[in-house]
């Protein structure tokens, strides 16, 4: 193990094992993707990132401190190979990734040597999606990819696996945020209103797309609000609120006053499928009360995904319209939150004085 560890000491020769996928580095050391928030053995399977998006660990404890969190594919926390279970889903995950169209279960589950309802169980188990929604990303990952490139949108959206692109529109608002044309070209004439205004929490500002509210946030600095707007849309045009987007930003204002009223707006909310399963989980939380990470962890199926799942509220965008400040420790501690823990504990005594 000691002249394994040496050989991969330099971070050049990680990536070079990383490329290969090289069974010698196994144990050796994780590589950590920035865009993902995952970390991975260097013979994942998982689609080779980008290097200036890699981050190099010794060990696995390490990468779970600066944030990360373990692939599901590889199981890097484990010392040994990963279980028979995992190689049939890492195998059932290739075949899909490698599929023109997503397969079928029945055609899946042959193929591994499983029934269909134990293969969708099993899947489920350890990735934390069906294999229909994990052949969903994978498509969706096509699409952004070949929109990119010069491809017409037609094209592009054939290219993924999409058998027509009406099947493919159904859902473009809700997967892409926006047109799939407005998306290839970067969201250049993407518009973007917004406002910011205060209340007891301090500066708020509120932003929307066409399909609805894509960001409530919160600082102490109104101009740093809008520099982190414009660096999460950095080709949209963004304009200060018309007087129609005024009646969103009182609504929304009225909601953050009185949450237990809820907020009766279209939200444009963007994250992977594990994200979206944990925000929905957190908006059936009532104003008023609290659950534990590891409970939001239970509640989605994946109990021991608690770190994944604090993950997914620092990744909140929404602020108290997905409402992450509800979400504790397990030992009754605040935990961490995106505004600060003084906003989040006066959210909680709000909340609970109303309630």
């Amino acid at each position: 193990m000691q002249q394994q560890e040496n050989r991969f000491k330099s971070n050049q020769c990680r990536w070079q094992a990383v490329h290969r996928r090289s069974k010698q580095a196994d144990g050796a050391f994780v590589y950590a993707v920035r865009t993902t928030g995952i970390y991975c053995r260097p013979t994942c399977s998982s689609r080779m990132p980008n290097r200036e998006n890699v981050q190099f660990f010794d060990r696995w404890q390490t990468a779970e401190a600066a944030g990360f969190r373990p692939c599901k594919r590889c199981a890097p926390r484990q010392a040994e190979a990963p279980d028979e279970g995992r190689q049939i889903v890492a195998r059932a995950c290739r075949l899909i990734e490698e599929a023109e169209k997503p397969p079928r279960l029945v055609e899946l589950a042959t193929a591994v040597g499983l029934s269909p309802a134990h293969f969708h169980r099993l899947f489920k188990k350890i990735t934390g999606v069906t294999p229909k929604q994990y052949a969903q990303e994978i498509r969706l990952d096509r699409v952004r990819d070949q929109l990119q490139q010069e491809k017409t949108v037609t094209d592009a959206i054939l290219d993924a696996g999409y058998q027509s692109g009406s099947r493919f529109y159904e859902n473009a608002g809700k997967n892409l945020g926006m047109k799939p044309s407005t998306f290839k070209k970067g969201a250049p004439h993407m518009v973007i209103q917004y406002a910011t205004t205060q209340c007891y929490l301090g500066w708020v500002l509120v932003a929307a797309t066409p399909q609805g509210i894509c960001r409530i946030d919160i600082d102490a600095d109104p101009e740093a609000l809008q520099n982190r707007l414009q660096s999460a849309f950095p080709q949209a045009q963004l304009q200060e609120g018309d007087p129609s987007f005024a009646d969103t930003v009182v609504r929304t204002l009225a909601f953050l006053e009185a949450p237990e009223r809820g907020l009766d707006l279209p939200l444009d909310i963007q994250g992977t499928a594990f994200q979206q399963r944990v925000w929905s989980a957190l908006q059936s939380i009532p104003a008023g009360e609290t659950r534990s990470y590891a409970e939001i962890a239970r509640q989605i199926g994946q109990p021991r995904a608690v770190r994944a799942v604090a993950s997914a509220c620092a990744a909140n965008l929404l602020a108290v319209a997905i409402p992450c400040h509800r979400v504790v420790r397990s030992d009754g501690g605040l935990g961490g939150y995106r505004w600060g823990i003084e906003r989040k504990e006066s959210l909680l005594e709000r909340e609970g004085q109303q309630s």
